[in-house]
């Protein structure tokens, strides 16, 4: 059967994505926050994900205000890059699983989950940029994605419980599927930022290395956390780590970290990355 073998967050910064496609990474500035990925890409090589269930937020790609979807799956076989204004990102495009992700969509509409079936999207930087920042420059993804796109952006997003038992939901899905599939989970997006208003820049250390720490172990807490806080603590596009959330709940009881990296700033964000395995 298919199987979830590990979970990875990161960040999703669209300037990553930027520094990569224009050959900066070796820059003074840019060097720090690539290297937090050197040993993520190395490990990716050896473990051969078949699959990963890339959770991430569209940025008024795929979606405006005309449809917006708690939850959407894309079942399609094949997602190209999005223009965001400057024309597609020069990465290959991600090539879909749609047997397991139409097992995955029935599995959590049975389950009580009411997902939005995608067919047909274009896939902007909340889902590109973690690819090639783990993966590398490549002239093809070396997995197949599905893409597991989360409303937090437009007000009311789902909350943190919500997301960590769609994740519970999801390894139930994976695991009554019949072939025999390496699956791994990634949540993307945050950490803390900010990015208008009085508050623009706003950047919480100690919160986001304390939400790093509750992602490993046996306690589930962070589930727990109010919009609120993540609001005052995070700033305004924080939020975006209850989808790291889902990654986390999939994984089960227990977590232990294989690798560990956060960085200040890139752009006007904190990145923070995190592998994990689960612990049986």
């Amino acid at each position: 059967m298919a199987r979830i073998t590990n979970g990875l967050a990161t960040s999703h910064v669209p300037a990553i994505g930027v520094a990569m496609d224009l050959g900066k990474t070796d820059e003074p500035y840019w060097q720090p926050v690539f290297a937090g990925y050197d040993w993520t890409r190395q490990w990716l090589a050896q473990t051969k994900p078949d699959v990963i269930i890339l959770v991430y937020n569209d940025h008024a790609s795929a979606f405006d205000m005309k449809i917006i979807p708690t939850f959407a799956i894309g079942c399609g076989e094949r997602f190209k890059p999005a223009d965001e204004g400057w024309g597609p990102r020069p990465v290959p495009d991600v090539i879909g699983h749609p047997e397991l992700a139409w097992h995955i969509a029935q599995s959590l509409i049975l389950d009580e989950f009411d997902m939005t079936i995608i067919n047909e999207m274009d896939v902007d930087h909340g889902l590109t940029v973690p690819l090639s920042a783990c993966f590398g420059a490549l002239p093809e993804w070396p997995a197949k994605v599905i893409p597991l796109a989360v409303n937090v952006v437009t007000y009311p997003p789902p909350s943190g419980n919500r997301c960590w038992a769609l994740g519970e939901a999801i390894a139930r899905a994976v695991a009554s599927f019949p072939e025999d599939l390496n699956v791994q989970v990634w949540g993307t997006g945050g950490m803390s930022h900010q990015i208008q208003g009085p508050r623009a820049g706003l950047i919480n250390r100690e919160w986001d290395n304390r939400f790093l720490d509750g992602m490993v172990g046996d306690s589930d807490h962070l589930r727990r956390i109010p919009h609120i806080e993540y609001l005052r603590e995070t700033g305004s596009e924080g939020i975006e780590m209850v989808m790291w959330l889902i990654m986390r709940g999939a994984l089960g009881r227990a977590t232990r970290a294989l690798h560990r990296h956060y960085h200040v700033p890139a752009s006007n964000t904190a990145v923070g990355h995190i592998v994990l395995e689960p612990v049986t």
